[in-house]
């Protein structure tokens, strides 16, 4: 792809894709990045139904400055569903931000045209109208603290599983896309997903204390795995399943089974590239499907 700007249609809607020859890795494209996202979009888009979306933009690629996108541009084609929300941990709700929801694949290549290549969402959907519900997802973010590595993060996760199935709650992993895991848990609606996950985590602290660290301090860190819970703030968002991650090479944050954290013997193992995981949604299909399913009860 060679062309400045392109116009296509998707979907009905009409799309002008712009410099799709730039690098936004260092060897990767930004028709590259628009391709990976149109063909992972069927595993994807489950996952951003009804969420609202925060990008992180590289208009200069990774080796450029990035920032964080929650508001709607002021450009926004008035087809992308948009919402106001009342902002989370603001004083009697009188904050509020609009964000766009991300429910279709023209919406997804319009955002991704901006060189959003992160998308992040929160652990909570919107209604029609923005009513922000309860969070349907608990969400633990195993942060290994060097020289502890992912291989200790699965170490964790697999403790963290048996812990959450004693409360009989089933739970689902995912590379970070980076150094880590995440592990979900999908929950009937629940504002009581922060307490109960920074009680899970300090338990998993007090059975492992060599290896678990529940608080957020960076000097307790070093070869340990912090047990993060504090995603399930109602303010804080996750990135999303087949989302890109910036590094010096186009990573996703990948869905994994069990079987595949536990044979790990080392980082390469569980870090995948975008065409390895369009293989293995075309293999497997979406092993998040029951994150959009099943609706577990908090104990």
């Amino acid at each position: 792809m060679t062309a400045k700007k392109l116009g296509v249609h998707v979907q009905g809607r009409e799309l002008r894709l712009s410099n799709l020859d730039k690098n936004l890795y260092p060897a990767f494209s930004k028709g590259e990045v628009l391709d990976y996202y149109a063909r992972v979009a069927p595993v994807l888009l489950p996952h951003l139904k009804d969420r609202p979306l925060t990008r992180i933009r590289y208009p200069d690629g990774v080796d450029g400055e990035s920032f964080f996108e929650k508001n709607t541009p002021s450009y926004t084609p008035e087809w992308i569903r948009t919402v106001t929300v009342s902002s989370p941990g603001s004083s009697r709700g009188r904050d509020t931000v609009d964000y766009i929801v991300v429910d279709d694949l023209p919406t997804l290549m319009w955002c991704v045209n901006l060189a959003a290549l992160e998308l992040h969402v929160p652990q909570w959907k919107v209604g029609p109208r923005g009513k922000r519900h309860a969070p349907d997802l608990m969400v633990f973010d195993l942060d290994p603290g060097p020289p502890a590595t992912i291989i200790d993060a699965c170490r964790v996760a697999c403790l963290l599983r048996d812990l959450l199935a004693a409360d009989e709650l089933e739970s689902y992993p995912k590379t970070s896309g980076k150094k880590g895991v995440h592990l979900y848990v999908p929950i009937k609606e629940d504002d009581r997903t922060s307490a109960y996950a920074k009680r899970a985590a300090q338990t998993l602290e007090s059975a492992h204390p060599d290896l678990v660290v529940s608080k957020m301090d960076k000097r307790l860190r070093r070869g340990k795995v912090l047990v993060d819970w504090s995603q399930n703030n109602p303010a804080k968002t996750t990135v999303a399943p087949y989302s890109l991650r910036a590094a010096s090479a186009p990573s996703v944050s990948a869905p994994v089974t069990w079987d595949e954290l536990e044979d790990a013997r080392a980082p390469d193992d569980l870090a995948f590239t975008p065409d390895e995981v369009l293989k293995r949604a075309d293999k497997h299909g979406d092993l998040l499907a029951p994150l959009l399913e099943r609706r577990q009860p908090l104990p």
